[in-house]
């Protein structure tokens, strides 16, 4: 089959992909199994927090105009008439100089205004009854957290799409979502190519490898949220490609295959995505590493070809496959967040296409800097194991230097953009 290979830029790759986006399905799930899930739904206040007027304190509650004339001089004394803990109330009303020992979550009583902190008073028996002496002057509402100060009823809480955290698990429970709408995680198929490789637990041998590149794929897919579904590895024959690929696409989302993407003898996935009658969208990229990442679609299910090479397989799946796998996750910012950093090294390298460098960004002082780690070739894996970024430097240039301030992407963030 000739193959005819117009590069593409990145901007208009991810425009084309993103007409063949499908909307994310939930699913409802108890709260105690939402731990790394996304929302599948916007949570909204269903009460106000705190629903009712609580000291934050063990203390007293009284009124505050009982206190006017309480001063280091001149002491004011109150009989405590009752005593409540956390989950009670008591049915007295306070009076003049009177109060009410309440601990830390109590509801305030009817006729208190103002709460003073256990230790700010002095606590005495007379004739059977309790008294507290205060020589401070308080202020209505002192010490007390109001009803909905913290969360006001049909306060939109958390939006759709968020990741879960503890924080917010703990607002659920809150509200009592205690069946929670998440969104499916998509199953994302892998597929390895190549006679050259070999199993994780296979000793080496001459003109063979060890398969990273499947390994380093579904970690990929699952921090960013999807189920990874490894199908193995695929000889390198027509036959074999195409029969391993029609059945997978049938069992998952999308498909991730691995190698098989350039133009060699052995290069079948091109040859196989025309005998499924597969639309190809892309297969080549001005970009480096992964010019050759091919993504095709079939029956509205997206094949990925990623490079054969470490580094341009995991750039590949960061711009373009990592974003579809969030918007399925429900979420408004799919695609990695971008910021702007300092180059701290020259980059001399002149390059037509534009160039995704394995990156550690970092702070100095007040400012961000951003270093290129190991060598800047696409068979190179030892700078993935340290990249928190890849650094930006668009083609047509004659290279940069050092000081220049540049564009970056981050893998690790969860906030997310709404675009590339």
């Amino acid at each position: 089959m000739k193959l005819t290979r117009k590069p593409l830029q990145v901007n208009s790759v991810i425009e084309k992909l993103w007409e063949y986006r499908q909307p994310g399905k939930t699913e409802l799930v108890s709260i105690e199994n939402t731990t790394g899930r996304f929302l599948g739904e916007a949570i909204i206040a269903k009460s106000d927090v705190p629903a009712f007027d609580k000291s934050p304190y063990d203390g007293f509650a009284i009124r505050a105009e009982d206190t006017i004339q309480a001063s280091q001089e001149h002491s004011i004394e109150f009989e405590v008439i009752d005593q409540i803990g956390a989950g009670t109330i008591t049915q007295k009303k306070v009076q003049q100089f009177q109060a009410i020992r309440i601990m830390t979550g109590t509801q305030i009583p009817f006729g208190c205004d103002a709460v003073i902190m256990i230790e700010l008073v002095k606590e005495i028996s007379r004739d059977g009854k309790s008294f507290i002496q205060l020589k401070r002057r308080m202020k209505t509402g002192e010490n007390i957290s109001f009803q909905g100060e913290d969360i006001k009823a049909e306060t939109l809480l958390v939006k759709k799409g968020t990741k879960m955290n503890p924080g917010i698990q703990s607002l659920l429970a809150t509200f009592g979502y205690h069946q929670v709408a998440v969104m499916q995680k998509p199953k994302i198929g892998v597929l390895a190519t190549g006679d050259e490789l070999l199993d994780v637990n296979e000793p080496l041998a001459p003109g063979r490898i060890r398969d990273s590149n499947s390994y380093m794929v579904m970690e990929q897919i699952k921090r960013s949220g999807a189920e990874a579904i490894y199908y193995g590895r695929i000889a390198d024959s027509f036959a074999a490609t195409y029969a391993a690929i029609n059945k997978a696409i049938s069992e998952v989302d999308m498909l991730i295959t691995i190698g098989g993407v350039s133009v060699g003898d052995f290069d079948y996935m091109p040859e196989v995505y025309e005998a499924l009658g597969a639309e190809i969208l892309c297969n080549k990229m001005a970009m480096r590493p992964g010019s050759v990442t091919t993504i095709a679609n079939y029956a509205g299910k997206l094949l990925y070809g990623l490079s054969g090479n470490p580094s341009a397989c995991y750039v590949g799946f960061e711009l373009y496959t990592r974003p579809m796998i969030r918007h399925l996750l429900g979420s408004d910012k799919p695609f990695a967040k971008k910021v702007k950093a300092i180059l701290d090294t020259d980059f001399p390298k002149v390059n037509p296409f534009t160039r995704f460098v394995r990156s550690k960004l970092y702070a100095h002082e007040t400012k961000i800097y951003v270093s290129p780690i190991g060598m800047d070739k696409s068979n190179i894996i030892y700078s993935l194991a340290f990249a928190n970024s890849l650094l930006i430097l668009p083609g047509g240039t004659r290279g940069y230097t050092k000081g220049m301030e540049v564009e970056v992407l981050l893998l690790e963030d969860q906030e997310g953009s709404e675009a590339y």
